[in-house]
């Protein structure tokens, strides 16, 4: 079945969000929130969906963590986790993450 409990975002971050911080996201550079849709079996969602993050205007910072949150800017982080290994988006590229990429389990 596929998770319909309304739009959820990943992002990506150069300092991880932990239990008690927010961490720190990447902005500016052409960088936003890209949406995502997941497929739900038991307690896990996995992604269906490719997840593309837009062409750098200028080098990002390193991600080091990514997180779905509930709102295209601001909002909620629902789960986070680091990357590994982590990313550097020079100038002109893109990150993609593909379809079955993204996991998600309760504990």
């Amino acid at each position: 079945q596929s998770y319909a409990a309304g739009n959820v975002y990943a992002a990506l971050y150069s300092v991880a969000p932990t239990e008690s911080t927010s961490g720190t996201e990447l902005s500016g550079s052409n960088y936003s929130r890209q949406q995502v849709t997941f497929t739900v079996s038991g307690g896990t969602a996995t992604s269906n969906v490719a997840v593309t993050f837009g062409a750098a205007s200028a080098t990002w910072s390193t991600a080091v963590a990514w997180a779905i949150c509930d709102a295209s800017s601001s909002g909620n982080i629902l789960y986070y986790s680091t990357l590994s290994p982590t990313q550097t988006v020079l100038n002109g590229d893109s990150l993609t993450f593909a379809s079955g990429d993204i996991t998600v389990s309760m504990d």
